[in-house]
């Protein structure tokens, strides 16, 4: 679909050659002769760019431009005037114009400011449609009302404004690293960065080095300075999940840090200061580790200032159908298909299965629906896709 663009001016030999040339380029075009008319127009349609004389009866540029953002602030206006001088352009300007041309306007300068414009109208409607998803990921990723999620955003709530160290439990695919995430928002240290380190995909020898960082010849491979984890998070929160598979070397480093606010890099002699918010996380019985002498009681009783545990899917099957809902909208949003729907004995059917993998099977289980299933999602797709033997 062609772009659209008004052209508002009271010289008919203007909007006449301005159109002309315009609707050659390929650009849907039409035109008033005053600021009155124009301003109808631009509330009636929606235009990529308005081209706008000053001196006009009824209502002049500067007017128009004034009342046309108070309602549609992302208008691209581009003012043209025969009066041009540079208080007026730096008023057009000001006051939200994308930019000021003099009469009789240079053809190539007109046109290459419209094509900018068009460039910015777009860049704004995409920037607005990204905020909307991230706002939209962000708001609903814990899905669900049954008591024992509400309890974790009571505690969420309560905890956030705080310093306090949080250790989160929970099986695995339960959604640990959600309740992290939504922690580290809801805190002071929100504009700071989350680094997040999974403690369990590191090689025991190579841990260290990634949360500390390591000094240049430090040792084989290191052929320049690396900056760890620890100092990456200054100013936020670091996220250490599956803590439970650290080496007990690394555990012993990570418990000074968190005792004196400072980590020295593999290889290195200076302290370097550290002001991080540690959350960490696990699927293992921290307990039974320390027994096992797997684990350092005091690490342990350094991160669990706070406690919580996130219940399995099969403690809040209630969910479930809140969440079978979310996903089929955004796995068909990530496909760019129409949302299939699920009729009622699917949704019963997929509430009584054991979720051994919790919401990250429930929603693997999903995506192979949408996938497999034809407009409708039924009980008898169930039965055939995923709990046939």
């Amino acid at each position: 679909m062609a772009q659209s663009i008004l052209i508002i001016d009271d010289e008919k030999a203007i909007r006449s050659t301005l159109l002309e040339i315009l609707t050659f380029e390929g650009y849907q075009v039409d035109d008033a002769a005053d600021g009155a008319e124009g301003f109808r127009k631009i509330m009636d349609k929606s235009y990529d760019c308005v081209i706008c004389d000053i001196k006009m009866p009824k209502m002049d540029g500067i007017e128009l431009l004034e009342k046309v953002l108070e309602v549609k602030p992302d208008m691209q206006i581009v003012i043209i005037s025969g009066h041009a001088n540079i208080e007026t352009a730096v008023e057009a300007v000001k006051k939200g114009a994308f930019d000021f041309i003099s009469k009789p306007p240079d053809l190539n300068r007109l046109l290459i400011t419209i094509r900018n414009a068009m460039e910015r109208k777009s860049l704004v409607v995409e920037t607005k449609q990204l905020r909307k998803k991230v706002e939209k990921v962000l708001d609903s990723d814990m899905i669900g009302t049954s008591e024992g999620l509400s309890k974790i955003r009571e505690t969420l709530k309560k905890i956030a404004p705080t310093e306090a160290r949080v250790l989160i439990t929970g099986e695995n695919g339960v959604g640990k690293e959600l309740v992290a995430r939504n922690l580290h928002r809801q805190s002071n240290r929100s504009k700071g960065p989350m680094v997040e380190v999974n403690c369990a995909a590191i090689p025991s020898e190579l841990i260290e080095s990634e949360l500390f960082g390591h000094e240049k010849g430090s040792f084989t491979s290191a052929v320049k300075t690396r900056i760890g984890r620890f100092e990456q998070a200054n100013g936020g929160t670091l996220f250490l999940d599956e803590i439970g598979d650290m080496s007990l070397d690394a555990q012993a480093k990570v418990l000074r840090a968190l005792q004196e606010g400072k980590i020295t890099r593999v290889g290195g002699e200076t302290e370097i200061k550290v002001d991080v918010r540690v959350i960490a996380a696990t699927n293992k019985d921290l307990m039974k580790e320390v027994e096992a002498r797997n684990f350092r009681l005091d690490l342990y009783h350094r991160l669990g200032v706070i406690l919580i545990h996130v219940p399995s899917l099969n403690d809040r099957k209630e969910d479930i159908p809140m969440l079978v809902e979310h996903f089929l909208e955004t796995i068909a949003n990530d496909y760019n298909q129409p949302i299939k729907d699920i009729d009622s004995a699917a949704i019963q059917a997929l509430s009584k299965h054991n979720w051994t993998g919790n919401i990250r099977e429930l929603k693997n289980v999903v995506e192979r629906l949408i996938i497999l299933s034809d407009k409708k999602i039924t009980k008898k797709d169930i039965e055939t896709y995923i709990f046939m033997k």
